[in-house]
């Protein structure tokens, strides 16, 4: 058994909302008919597109934490790995539908997949157009030739940022679309787990993994990944990750990038940082610039040990909405050149 802070497992999302609305009032919402489904107090309005992320907890600051002026409008939220379903969808996009039509975004996972395309299909009865793209950045999921297989995990937080700018700059929901496929065409993810995780409920890890090793690969639920091996210094991990993700990227010199080094959820800043030491030495090597870095727990799975980078190949459009600045409870973009509020 593993040890959590936590009252009743069972009650553990509802009470984390409740501390999350008691830190936060002042950015975030609880629908009145669902608690569930998170809305944003400032962005969404009239003549917007709707952008209403969402998915199962235990990922945090994903999803909950990215909606805000300038990013997600709303977010349905599940039990702890498991896709919400469809009525908080529903009730979110209704709260912050402003006319120009809702798009829906998610990791591809069945349950989200099936739940989603509900929600859709009675937002359409109610006159609502809503569309949906799904995030596919984990390269160790599927072959590059069957992308669409892909799972999304930690790129959505480049992929939502692209879409949640495009929607504040007051773009149509054709365009909104186009800019959010074209941000997980170009994100790429790979991660490495070196310990497991426990659901709330039971406080069992949910894979067995032995002391030193690491599986590269695996997925944010535990879902297996390429394979498992003795764990290798941090270095030797960034090059096996970075020889994966430039290849299917094939970015030229020149060419900028975002980086997103992202804790699993054990892994320490320290970690992290030595791990974005050697990517920064490799995009240098390659000739690449390095636009944004973000480091630090970003999309989490629980307390699971391991760590995975992320790379979007940025154009003028994306690098445009990167910078788009945002306001929400745990990711905040400012303007470039704007100063602290120090």
């Amino acid at each position: 058994m593993t040890q959590k802070l936590i009252n009743d497992g069972n009650a553990a999302v509802d009470e984390m909302l409740d501390g999350v609305m008691a830190a936060h009032g002042d950015l975030l919402q609880r629908h009145e008919r669902a608690p569930r489904a998170i809305v944003a107090r400032h962005g969404p309005r009239p003549g917007k597109v709707a952008l209403v992320i969402g998915g199962g907890s235990g990922h945090e600051p994903t999803f909950l934490g990215f909606v805000g002026k300038g990013l997600a409008d709303a977010a349905a939220i599940g039990n702890v790995f498991a896709s919400p379903p469809p009525q908080p969808a529903v009730d979110a996009a209704l709260a912050t539908y402003g006319g120009a039509g809702v798009l829906f975004m998610y990791g591809n996972y069945a349950g989200d997949v099936m739940n989603f395309d509900m929600a859709t299909e009675l937002l359409e009865l109610e006159g609502v157009e809503a569309r949906t793209v799904l995030t596919t950045d984990d390269i160790a999921s599927a072959p590059r030739d069957q992308r669409e297989r892909r799972r999304g995990v930690a790129g959505n937080v480049f992929i939502f940022k692209a879409a949640g700018a495009a929607a504040d700059l007051m773009m149509s929901l054709d365009e909104v679309e186009r800019l959010a496929r074209h941000a997980n065409a170009r994100t790429f993810t790979l991660g490495v787990a070196l310990a497991p995780c426990s659901l709330p409920q039971t406080r069992r890890a949910n894979f067995d993994i032995a002391a030193g090793e690491m599986e590269i690969g695996m997925g944010i639920h535990g879902e297996p990944g390429m394979r498992r091996e003795a764990l290798r210094p941090a270095d030797a991990v960034v090059d096996e990750i970075m020889d994966a993700i430039l290849a299917e990227m094939g970015a030229a010199k020149g060419d900028r990038v975002a980086v997103l080094v992202n804790s699993l959820g054990a892994t320490p800043l320290m970690e992290l940082y030595i791990m974005n030491r050697r990517v920064a030495q490799r995009l240098a090597e390659a000739g690449l610039i390095v636009h944004r870095t973000l480091v630090g727990p970003l999309c989490t799975s629980l307390e699971m040990a391991g760590a995975s980078i992320t790379l979007m190949h940025l154009d003028d459009e994306l690098q445009r909405l990167l910078d788009h600045p945002c306001e929400c409870a745990m990711y905040q973009q400012r303007r470039p050149g704007d100063a602290d509020d120090r």
